[in-house]
């Protein structure tokens, strides 16, 4: 099994940044594709950004290219997502996902472990 813990939400004004985190732990000694999602109250999940196994490659949702970032440390079992420029649009819960493969998907479907989630709030 493998755990994800979110952290790093927040409440900030339209303009601001944040940094997520996600530790995993568990069956961590293998490392695998991961990404972050989020999800907005009264709306489907939606994709956000992704990244490989090794952090080779990324993919991010047209709403948030530019803006934000996402990294790994595997030595660390942890996943980032650095949003700047931060909308009030960008308000939801995020959560951060771990495939069961290398490569970087954007189906939430295609992600076997989910975290908690963590709030973030973004004030105009």
């Amino acid at each position: 099994q493998v755990q994800l813990v979110e952290s790093g939400g927040g409440l900030v004004q339209a303009g601001g940044s944040l940094k997520l985190s996600c530790a995993a732990s568990g069956r961590t000694r293998v490392s695998y594709a991961m990404g972050w999602f989020r999800q907005a109250p009264g709306k489907d999940r939606e994709f956000v950004a992704a990244i490989s196994w090794n952090g080779a490659d990324t993919t991010y949702a047209d709403s948030v290219k530019g803006r934000f970032t996402i990294s790994r440390d595997n030595a660390q079992n942890s996943l980032y997502l650095q949003m700047n420029s931060l909308k009030p649009e960008d308000t939801a819960v995020y959560y951060c996902g771990r495939r069961s493969a290398v490569n970087i998907a954007t189906a939430y479907w295609a992600y076997d472990y989910w975290g908690q989630g963590t709030q973030v709030t973004v004030s105009s």
